[in-house]
């Protein structure tokens, strides 16, 4: 309990100093002037002050809060390197043990773990211990002690950013002799043209620092070895790479293991760049005149990655109407340029109702049956010309063709099918309308019969179930054949129409070798906190799939097929770095995490981070073992302001808050008792007077 003296007036501050500065003059001139009674008078005038200054004697009972003490455990990635986890949680141990028993000390407990997120910009402990004293006065917190490797990334500029005046301390698990190597991406673009070389920087890094021996490095692309090379420690070194296809492409920059470093999981740096293709360049040469000339047209001219030429040959050479030569086409069709000069400059040809009339002779045609075999691709959409004399077939282009018309001519209606192969194919998978029976898309009425060859794909089919669409592989090329003429009926919308524009730019970009769009193909993609493996494939069933993480740990995975053509798993992605998939056949990659990770920036055990703030704090750096042996400080309770560490021990400061249980108060001047007092006062003056 405690006593105090306190007042509660009964008129305003000011009236009552005005009032006690009166009676203060007229009991310092009647003394002054030693009148009768002056004393009894400046008694009484004191009283009148006094009593209207309410005098109380006041007392409280008050019980002290006990001061709140914070744990804080960092479970960071760093800290599951060389035995740092076991020694972290055996300091945590005995240290909550320890501040548990304490009197008057309140324990709280934080955790920082980032092993469930792959987004994580390090370790961030004073953001954590922040958030675990957000409803803590100042005055009652206790302090902190952090249990870390001292790799800590959000350490305050300053002692009064923290919000409290009481000790912080560390307790350093790893030990001071530790040696690592790392790889630092300097530079690395995120984006890239395909075909072009783009510079990507790097260092390595030992710590501490070396005698400056070459390292081996190994650098990859997509998972393949292509360069190795020595450099310095320390040096920047830049090394030219190639973007070979449009998507992503991973380029990882390893160096060679330093004998006995901490951990080889920063020995590889990588980064992820975006192939971009500049244009898709198109030639298309469209035969004579028909309703659907312009779809292919419109529908090319429509993509902004399009690059179209586009010739059309009005009327056939052979026509015999006195018409003069020169006046034949308004330019003349640069057969030379185009088919033989230039050809490799282009990324697709399609020829659209083509028939051979000696516009483009045999040597020509061979070339683009050799290009196409080199890389190119080659479409045609045929009409009745696929079964006359004029038939492409029947050219040197004919060797690269899926498959060999039979000469005839089928005028029906009918309904374009997809077939069972094509229901898994990328190009013709889930095409609008095709879930249906039969697909809600209009009729077509003519198609040219074709014998598919062994090794082609027929995905769509017509009449009779007649190759509509078949497409094939040669050499590293691709080519497609279309045998209907009658696409156009779909874009003008006749009878509800179809699905012409997804069609006909998917397949055109198949052809084109577009990543997305390859019909045997594995990917890794995350999804939020989960990878994806995605299989897509022509096969009924597909094999395990075996998932490597960054620490080399492997997870063996089964698919599910989720729609014809495409199987998935799901699996965490729990870690920082480079992710690998294989099914023994396909390998997919995929760089989970900031490009430069700061968990992994730096991995050595350290207190030059946070040495300067503990001291500040008042708090000490004690290393868990500093090759001695295990040892964790006693913890004792000490008084604000004192001293808050020793050799062999940490304090934490005894709380200063309390709370109020009870209070009274006694005024000092009673009504009746001080009406008496100054009666007798006044009377006494009077008295003394009139003597």
């Amino acid at each position: 309990m405690t006593w105090s003296l306190a007042f509660a007036p009964s008129i305003g501050l000011v009236w009552l100093a005005v009032l006690g500065l009166a009676a203060a003059v007229a009991a310092v001139a009647g003394l002054v002037a030693r009148r009768r009674g002056a004393i009894p008078r400046a008694l009484a005038l004191a009283l009148v002050v006094i009593a209207l200054a309410g005098p109380e004697l006041r007392s409280e009972t008050r019980d002290a809060l006990p001061g709140v003490a914070v744990v804080v455990t960092d479970r960071s990635a760093s800290q599951d390197l060389a035995g740092r986890a076991a020694a972290t949680e055996r300091a945590w141990r005995l240290v909550a043990e320890r501040i548990g028993a304490l009197p008057g000390i309140e324990l709280r407990e934080a955790v920082f773990d980032d092993h469930g997120s792959v987004d994580g910009d390090g370790t961030r402990l004073f953001e954590l211990l922040a958030r675990t004293l957000a409803d803590v006065p100042p005055d009652r917190v206790a302090g902190a002690v952090m249990i870390t490797d001292g790799q800590v990334h959000d350490v305050p500029a300053n002692a009064a950013a923290l919000g409290f005046t009481a000790p912080v301390h560390m307790l350093l698990s790893g030990r001071p002799d530790e040696i690592d190597r790392r790889v630092e991406m300097l530079e690395a673009p995120r984006f890239g043209l395909v075909g072009k070389t783009l510079p990507f920087a790097f260092r390595v890094v030992d710590t501490p620092a070396g005698a400056g021996r070459a390292v081996a490095v190994t650098i990859r692309r997509d998972g393949e070895v292509i360069e190795r090379r020595s450099v310095r420690p320390g040096v920047r070194t830049t090394v030219a790479i190639a973007i070979p296809h449009a998507g992503d492409v991973v380029v990882e920059i390893e160096a060679e293991p330093l004998a006995g470093e901490l951990t080889t999981l920063d020995n590889r740096a990588t980064a992820t760049v975006e192939g971009i293709r500049e244009h898709l360049r198109v030639l298309l040469v469209s035969g004579e005149p028909h309703p659907g000339e312009r779809t292919w047209r419109n529908l090319l001219k429509s993509d902004a990655a399009v690059d179209l030429v586009h010739f059309t040959i009005l009327r056939p050479i052979d026509k015999q109407d006195g018409t003069p030569v020169d006046e034949m086409a308004l330019i003349a069709f640069p057969t030379r340029e185009l088919f033989q000069e230039k050809i490799r400059d282009f990324d697709l040809i399609v020829f659209d109702r083509w028939q051979q009339r000696a516009i483009l002779p045999a040597i020509y045609l061979d070339n683009i049956a050799r290009w196409v075999r080199d890389g190119g691709a080659v479409l045609i959409a045929a009409g009745p010309d696929l079964a006359g004399r004029g038939s492409l077939f029947s050219t040197p282009l004919g060797d690269v063709l899926p498959g060999e018309p039979t000469g005839e001519s089928f005028e029906e209606p009918f309904r374009p099918q997809i077939s069972a192969l094509g229901r898994r194919h990328p190009v013709t998978r889930d095409l609008p309308g095709a879930g249906s029976e039969p697909p809600a898309w209009s009729r077509w009425f003519r198609l040219s019969g074709l014998t598919a060859a062994a090794d082609s794909q027929t995905l769509m089919t017509g009449t009779g179930d007649r190759p509509l669409l078949t497409v094939a592989r040669r050499g590293k090329g691709r080519v497609a054949l279309l045998t209907s003429d009658q696409v156009w009926l779909w874009a003008r919308g006749y009878d509800g129409g179809g699905p012409h524009a997804p069609l006909l730019r998917r397949l055109a970009h198949w052809l084109m070798k577009q990543p997305d769009l390859e019909e045997e193909a594995l990917r890794l993609v995350r999804r939020g906190r989960d990878l994806e493996i995605e299989r897509r494939t022509l096969a009924d069933s597909v094999a395990p799939v075996t998932v490597t993480g960054p620490d080399g740990a492997e997870r063996r995975l089964d698919l599910v097929q989720r729609e014809p053509g495409r199987w998935t798993a799901t699996t965490p992605a729990d870690r920082q770095g480079l992710w690998r998939a294989t099914d023994g056949t396909l390998t997919a990659l995929a760089d989970v995490g900031p490009r430069d990770p700061r968990e992994f920036a730096d991995v050595l055990s350290t207190a030059a981070k946070v040495a300067p703030l503990v001291a500040a704090t008042g708090g000490a750096v004690r290393r868990l073992d500093d090759g001695s042996g295990f040892a964790v400080p006693r913890i004792l309770a000490r008084p604000a302001g004192s001293t808050m560490a020793g050799g062999d021990w940490i304090g934490l400061s005894t709380s200063r808050a309390s709370v109020l249980k009870s209070a009274d108060r006694t005024p000092l001047v009673q009504g009746l008792l001080a009406v008496a007092a100054l009666l007798g006062l006044f009377a006494g003056a009077w008295w003394r007077e009139g003597r």
